[in-house]
Parts: structure tokens; C-alpha cells; sequence
């Protein structure tokens, strides 16, 4: 199902200068965050930069998101037009059109970029990922071979990955669906069967410790490639987010029609570990980190650079409800002696009724009480995903109110207070509040 993208998610998508840090596609209105991101955050971004790519109907117009790429692409077309486009611009209208779906259209921009300027990295990784959708993976593996010469530093692990991908692809047969061998891991536990979120030693040893920052960078610059998410799940898996890697592997089966035997063993065993889960219902349940345990060490909540644009956002209403957006909250900076620096409009709904969507996280081992933390997406493990202290919103019910806990989403309403001194306590409170499951 595609998800409807309002006129606020474009708002607040920081198009900026600097050049993204994904592999295999670079645009420098992108900009990332370090790698890895919690998987629920990394997917939201991933889904987000593969919706560009839906070709627009009666039924189903063009998303913001869409329009602003289309607008963007059309302004550099008309400079290289005008013959004022360089070949770093250059790069970026091919990434532009591989972002829109026109594979096509992205050769005839960078081949003879390309040719003209054969020492630019970006034209070199962009015509390789363009030979690579168009099918030609020959003409994309000796593209981004010179892409891996040329790549800075802190891009060229990642450009080796890519060149591997499309390497180990070429030798397969073209209808393959198999899981690409990226690692020389199988993902299997310690009896050497298929154990959901399970490695046995050797894999774990073997798997790098930059994997899931790795593939995320692939995955971004691919984001229609199924067998990537496929990757994707089984990495989510072994970092003990079972339930995100059983929703992966879903989607690989339902939007991309998958039908690999080895993945639809893998996404039945997820979905059962992910369903025993949800039968306990333990919000807090996660996996025993023992040796052969992978944890994720996010560096980000998620990995598109977002801005809010103050000017998109609605006038506070100081005695009606205010509906507060994520990307508000956790513009919020916190310096190393825990100093905040709120956003201006964050500040001046301190003390105001706001409304606010997300998960519940209990505080401490009960399962029902009077207060909780809210956070923007579920994590599969607290222990390994929590979010950053900007991403933490305390709810505390109205007097004598409790509530049980629930993996559901649910919407707050309350009044918001901010902690600017105490670093002992959260940054935002929602107090007096109200919880509502949204059903979503």
C-alpha cells in the first residue's frame, strides 16, 4: 500500500548542500545522518525516497514529495540546456531521474558527463547505479569499479559493497531472487538451521561489525531493490528487532512478489518469534544477548537529515489544542552538560495544550501505570534502540488515570512542559494527559 505523503512531510525534508553519505546514488539535496538509524526510523526514509519513483495516476496523483523532485529536476535540466550545468550538478539531474524511475533518461544525462569528466566519483557511482536499474550489470560493475578507485574515504567501504552486490548478481541467473551474498553469511543459528534472530559464532564473527550501517547506505541509494530488503530484514533479525524483520520480509513477498524458498522459510520463522512476542504481550520482551547477539548501535533515529520549516507550521493556538510534529521535538540540541536548546516554536507551546502521536514504552517492569514514555516508532529492543534524549517525551495521566500497556499507536493530549535545567529529568512532559489509540 503506498502511504499518502502530506505537504508537512515535505516541509520538513531538508533538502541541503552537502553530498549524501548513501552508496551508490548521490544527490546532494539528501543529506544523511551518521549510520546505522533505528530500523523503524530507517525505513520510514526508505519507503519515503521509493515512493518518488511511483508513476503518478488518475487514481493516485503525485505525491509532494514527487512534485518537489520533478521540480528540482526540471530546473537543472533547463541549465544544462542553457549549458551551464557542471558535472557535479550533472550528477545530481541523474540522480534526480533515477529518484523519479527514468533510468532511461539518467544514461543520456551521465554517459557523456561521464565521458567528459571520467575522474568525478559521483557521475561514476550514479552511471553505474543507472546502468544497474537498466538492467545492464557489465556496463554497471565497470562504472562503479572506477567509483571504488575514486571514492573518498568515507565512502569507498561502501562503494566496495555495492560493486559486490552487482558482481555477485551478474553471475546469477537473470530471474534469481537469492539473497546476495554480501557477507559470507547465511544468517543461521548455532545448529546450522534457520533460527529466528540467531547467529552461531562463526557467522557473528564473520558478520563486520558496519553491516547494518553498510546495507543501510545500499538500501537508501536502491530503495525499490527487494532482495536489499531482504538484507535488511535479516540484519533488523539479528540486532533483536524480530518483528521489523518479520514487516520486512512481508513486504518483500506482498509489494515485491518474492518468492524464494529460503525466504519465505526465513519470513514464516520471523513471523512466529514476532507473534510469540506480541502473544506475551511484553512490550518490553527482547532477546537474550548472549555471545553470538548482534546489537544495533544507532547513531541516528533516522537517516534523512530533517529541518522544520518554521513558516509551514500552523499559528499556536494558546487556548486550543496544538498538534505537535515529531520533527519539532527533536530539533531540540543538548550539549554536554546537558544544556537544551529548543526550537522557537517548541518554546512557545511550553505550557500549552498540545497533541502528539506515538508508541508507549513503560517505565520500569509494569505493564499499567499512571505515567510512560512516548516515543516516535516502536523499537524492537530498548536495550539496543533507544532513542536519543531529544526523542523521549514523558506522558503523565491525569490524576487517579492508569493505562495498560499497549503496542498500539496512540495519540496524547496535554499540556507540554519543558525541563531546561534538571538533568536528572526528561526534556518535555505531557502532563494532565489524555491517551487514545489512533487504530493506525
Amino acid at each position: 500500500m503506498r502511504p499518502h505523503f502530506s505537504t508537512a512531510f515535505v516541509a520538513v525534508l531538508f533538502l541541503a548542500w552537502p553530498t549524501a553519505v548513501h552508496a551508490g546514488l548521490y544527490y546532494s539535496g539528501e543529506e544523511t545522518a551518521e549510520l546505522p538509524s533505528q530500523w523503524r526510523g530507517f525505513l520510514i526514509d526508505q519507503r519515503a525516497l521509493r515512493n518518488i519513483a511511483v508513476k503518478p495516476t488518475d487514481a493516485n496523483p503525485a505525491g509532494p514529495l514527487r512534485k518537489l523532485y520533478e521540480g528540482e529536476a526540471a530546473r537543472l535540466a533547463k541549465a544544462a540546456k542553457d549549458g551551464k550545468l557542471g558535472p557535479d550538478e550533472t550528477a545530481d539531474l541523474g540522480a534526480l531521474y533515477v529518484r523519479l524511475g527514468d533510468a532511461a533518461k539518467a544514461l543520456e544525462v551521465l554517459q557523456p558527463a561521464q565521458r567528459a569528466h571520467p575522474e568525478n566519483f559521483r557521475l561514476n557511482a550514479n552511471l553505474g547505479t543507472a546502468w544497474q536499474i537498466g538492467g545492464d550489470l557489465d556496463q554497471a560493475a565497470a562504472c562503479l569499479q572506477q567509483a571504488v578507485r575514486l571514492a573518498p574515504d568515507k565512502y569507498r567501504k561502501a562503494e566496495e559493497l555495492h560493486l559486490k552486490l552487482v558482481r555477485f548478481r551478474a553471475r546469477r541467473p537473470r530471474d534469481s531472487q537469492s539473497l546476495d551474498d554480501l557477507f559470507g553469511v547465511r544468517y543461521v543459528g548455532p545448529d546450522g538451521k534457520y533460527e529466528a534472530g540467531r547467529l552461531d559464532a562463526a557467522q557473528r564473527k564473520a558478520l563486520p561489525d558496519d553491516a547494518p550501517a553498510l546495507v543501510q547506505q545500499l538500501a537508501l541509494g536502491l530503495p525499490a531493490d527487494g532482495r536489499l530488503l531482504w538484507q535488511v530484514a535479516e540484519l533488523a533479525a539479528v540486532t533483536g528487532d524480530v518483528a521489523t524483520g518479520a514487516a520486512v520480509l512481508d513486504g518483500c513477498v506482498t509489494e515485491f512478489g518474492m518468492r524464494d524458498p529460503e525466504l519465505r522459510e526465513h519470513r514464516q520463522a520471523l513471523r512466529d518469534a514476532a507473534d510469540a512476542l506480541a502473544a506475551a504481550n511484553d512490550p518490553n520482551a527482547r532477546p537474550v544477548h548472549d555471545g553470538r547477539s548482534f546489537p544495533l548501535k544507532p547513531r541516528s533515529s533516522r537517516p534523512l537529515v530533517h529541518k522544520t520549516d518554521l513558516t509551514d507550521l500552523p499559528p499556536i493556538d494558546p487556548k486550543g489544542v496544538n498538534v505537535l510534529p515529531w520533527t519539532v521535538v527533536t530539533e531540540t540540541v543538548v550539549d554536554r552538560k546537558f544544556r537544551p536548546s529548543f526550537p522557537k516554536y517548541l518554546k512557545e507551546l511550553d505550557g500549552k495544550q498540545v497533541q502528539l502521536t506515538g508508541f508507549m514504552q513503560p517505565l520500569g517492569e509494569g505493564q499499567e501505570g499512571g505515567a510512560f514514555l512516548l516515543i516516535e516508532y516502536p523499537v524492537g529492543c530498548w536495550y539496543c534502540e533507544m532513542p536519543e534524549a531529544t526523542g523521549i517525551v514523558l506522558v503523565e495521566l491525569a490524576e487517579g488515570k492508569t493505562r495498560e500497556a499497549t503496542r498500539g499507536k496512540l495519540r496524547i493530549t496535554g499540556r507540554l512542559t519543558l525541563n531546561s535545567t534538571d538533568p536528572e529529568n526528561f526534556l518535555y512532559t505531557i502532563k494532565d494527559a489524555r491517551a487514545v489509540e489512533t487504530g493506525d
